[in-house]
Protein backbone atom coordinates (compact mmCIF):
# COMPACT_ATOMS: atom_id res chain seq x y z
CA UNK A 1 0.00 0.00 0.00
CA UNK A 2 1.14 3.51 -0.69
CA UNK A 3 1.77 6.40 1.63
CA UNK A 4 -1.20 8.17 0.05
CA UNK A 5 -3.43 5.21 0.98
CA UNK A 6 -2.18 5.41 4.57
CA UNK A 7 -2.89 9.16 4.61
CA UNK A 8 -6.45 8.58 3.36
CA UNK A 9 -6.97 5.93 6.03
CA UNK A 10 -5.61 8.21 8.76
CA UNK A 11 -7.99 10.94 7.57
CA UNK A 12 -10.83 8.41 7.81
CA UNK A 13 -9.70 7.54 11.34
CA UNK A 14 -9.77 11.22 12.31
CA UNK A 15 -13.25 11.62 10.82
CA UNK A 16 -14.42 8.53 12.72
CA UNK A 17 -13.09 9.99 15.96
CA UNK A 18 -14.87 13.26 15.13
CA UNK A 19 -18.07 11.27 14.59
CA UNK A 20 -17.56 9.65 17.99
CA UNK A 21 -17.48 13.08 19.62
CA UNK A 22 -20.57 14.19 17.69
CA UNK A 23 -22.36 10.98 18.67
CA UNK A 24 -21.56 11.35 22.37
CA UNK A 25 -22.67 14.98 22.39
CA UNK A 26 -25.78 14.86 20.21
CA UNK A 27 -26.61 11.19 19.60
CA UNK A 28 -26.60 11.98 15.86
CA UNK A 29 -24.33 10.88 13.03
CA UNK A 30 -24.50 13.40 10.17
CA UNK A 31 -25.17 11.60 6.88
CA UNK A 32 -22.79 13.79 4.87
CA UNK A 33 -19.86 12.90 7.10
CA UNK A 34 -20.67 9.18 7.02
CA UNK A 35 -21.00 9.28 3.22
CA UNK A 36 -17.67 11.10 2.94
CA UNK A 37 -16.03 8.13 4.67
CA UNK A 38 -17.65 5.87 2.08
CA UNK A 39 -16.45 8.08 -0.77
CA UNK A 40 -12.89 7.92 0.55
CA UNK A 41 -13.10 4.12 0.26
CA UNK A 42 -13.44 4.44 -3.51
CA UNK A 43 -10.44 6.77 -3.71
CA UNK A 44 -8.41 4.33 -1.65
CA UNK A 45 -9.63 1.33 -3.68
CA UNK A 46 -8.39 3.06 -6.84
CA UNK A 47 -5.03 3.84 -5.22
CA UNK A 48 -4.38 0.31 -4.01
CA UNK A 49 -5.60 -1.22 -7.26
CA UNK A 50 -8.68 -3.13 -6.14
CA UNK A 51 -10.40 -4.81 -9.06
CA UNK A 52 -13.97 -3.96 -10.00
CA UNK A 53 -14.97 -7.40 -8.71
CA UNK A 54 -13.32 -6.70 -5.33
CA UNK A 55 -15.07 -3.34 -5.07
CA UNK A 56 -18.41 -5.02 -5.88
CA UNK A 57 -17.82 -7.57 -3.10
CA UNK A 58 -17.15 -4.70 -0.66
CA UNK A 59 -20.31 -2.94 -1.88
CA UNK A 60 -22.46 -6.07 -1.54
CA UNK A 61 -21.21 -6.63 2.01
CA UNK A 62 -21.93 -2.99 2.90
CA UNK A 63 -25.39 -3.23 1.38
CA UNK A 64 -26.10 -6.44 3.31
CA UNK A 65 -24.95 -4.85 6.57
CA UNK A 66 -27.08 -1.78 5.84
CA UNK A 67 -30.18 -3.93 5.21
CA UNK A 68 -29.54 -6.02 8.32
CA UNK A 69 -29.13 -2.92 10.52
CA UNK A 70 -32.14 -1.23 8.91
CA UNK A 71 -34.31 -4.27 9.69
CA UNK A 72 -33.06 -4.31 13.29
CA UNK A 73 -33.73 -0.57 13.55
CA UNK A 74 -37.27 -0.98 12.14
CA UNK A 75 -37.91 -3.76 14.66
CA UNK A 76 -36.66 -1.43 17.42
CA UNK A 77 -33.86 -3.89 18.23
CA UNK A 78 -31.13 -1.44 17.22
CA UNK A 79 -31.11 2.17 18.20
CA UNK A 80 -29.24 4.67 16.17
CA UNK A 81 -27.75 4.34 12.79
CA UNK A 82 -27.57 1.85 9.92
CA UNK A 83 -25.32 3.97 7.70
CA UNK A 84 -22.11 3.91 9.71
CA UNK A 85 -21.94 0.12 10.15
CA UNK A 86 -22.44 -0.24 6.40
CA UNK A 87 -19.61 2.19 5.68
CA UNK A 88 -17.29 0.48 8.16
CA UNK A 89 -17.94 -2.87 6.50
CA UNK A 90 -17.51 -1.27 3.06
CA UNK A 91 -13.94 -0.56 4.16
CA UNK A 92 -13.46 -3.90 5.91
CA UNK A 93 -14.61 -6.18 3.12
CA UNK A 94 -15.10 -9.90 3.62
CA UNK A 95 -11.54 -10.58 4.77
CA UNK A 96 -11.75 -8.18 7.73
CA UNK A 97 -15.46 -8.44 8.49
CA UNK A 98 -15.06 -10.87 11.40
CA UNK A 99 -12.29 -8.85 13.12
CA UNK A 100 -14.36 -5.69 12.57
CA UNK A 101 -17.47 -7.28 14.03
CA UNK A 102 -15.51 -8.60 17.01
CA UNK A 103 -13.89 -5.25 17.81
CA UNK A 104 -17.12 -3.32 17.32
CA UNK A 105 -19.02 -5.76 19.56
CA UNK A 106 -16.41 -5.62 22.32
CA UNK A 107 -16.18 -1.84 22.27
CA UNK A 108 -19.98 -1.57 22.02
CA UNK A 109 -20.30 -3.72 25.12
CA UNK A 110 -17.90 -1.47 27.04
CA UNK A 111 -19.76 1.65 25.86
CA UNK A 112 -23.08 0.09 26.88
CA UNK A 113 -21.75 -0.80 30.33
CA UNK A 114 -20.43 2.75 30.80
CA UNK A 115 -23.78 4.07 29.63
CA UNK A 116 -25.63 1.92 32.16
CA UNK A 117 -23.23 2.85 34.96
CA UNK A 118 -23.69 6.56 34.27
CA UNK A 119 -27.41 6.56 33.49
CA UNK A 120 -28.29 8.74 36.47
CA UNK A 121 -25.53 11.27 35.88
CA UNK A 122 -26.42 14.70 34.55
CA UNK A 123 -23.62 16.11 32.32
CA UNK A 124 -24.54 19.69 33.19
CA UNK A 125 -24.23 19.06 36.93
CA UNK A 126 -20.59 17.97 36.97
CA UNK A 127 -17.11 19.40 36.51
CA UNK A 128 -15.19 18.69 33.29
CA UNK A 129 -13.60 15.27 33.99
CA UNK A 130 -16.84 13.78 35.26
CA UNK A 131 -18.90 15.66 32.65
CA UNK A 132 -17.13 13.75 29.88
CA UNK A 133 -18.12 10.46 31.51
CA UNK A 134 -21.66 11.70 32.13
CA UNK A 135 -22.03 12.39 28.39
CA UNK A 136 -22.31 8.60 27.99
CA UNK A 137 -25.33 8.51 30.32
CA UNK A 138 -27.87 5.89 29.33
CA UNK A 139 -30.61 8.36 30.20
CA UNK A 140 -29.80 9.95 26.82
CA UNK A 141 -29.72 6.61 24.90
CA UNK A 142 -26.61 4.52 24.34
CA UNK A 143 -24.18 6.14 21.88
CA UNK A 144 -23.44 2.92 19.98
CA UNK A 145 -21.98 4.86 17.04
CA UNK A 146 -19.02 5.52 19.32
CA UNK A 147 -18.11 1.84 19.17
CA UNK A 148 -18.10 1.97 15.40
CA UNK A 149 -16.28 5.26 15.25
CA UNK A 150 -13.48 4.62 17.73
CA UNK A 151 -10.09 3.67 16.42
CA UNK A 152 -10.27 0.31 18.16
CA UNK A 153 -13.31 -0.65 16.10
CA UNK A 154 -13.80 0.58 12.59
CA UNK A 155 -10.70 2.76 12.58
CA UNK A 156 -8.40 -0.10 13.50
CA UNK A 157 -9.76 -2.27 10.71
CA UNK A 158 -9.32 0.57 8.24
CA UNK A 159 -5.86 1.82 9.27
CA UNK A 160 -4.01 -1.34 10.32
CA UNK A 161 -3.97 -3.05 6.89
CA UNK A 162 -2.05 -0.07 5.51
CA UNK A 163 0.10 0.56 8.57
CA UNK A 164 1.33 -2.95 9.46
CA UNK A 165 3.14 -3.64 6.14
CA UNK A 166 4.86 -0.25 6.34
CA UNK A 167 6.01 -0.88 9.91
CA UNK A 168 7.33 -4.33 9.09
CA UNK A 169 9.63 -3.09 6.30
Amino acid sequence: MSILSLIIRLVVLCVLLWLAVIDVRSRRLPTKIVLSIGALFFADAFLIGLTVQDVLVHLLLAFGVFLFCAVLYAAKMLGGDAKLPAVIFLWAGLSLSLPALTLISLIGTVVSLISLATRKMDPAAHAHPVRALAMFSGARDVPYGVALALALGGGAVIVLPALVPMLST
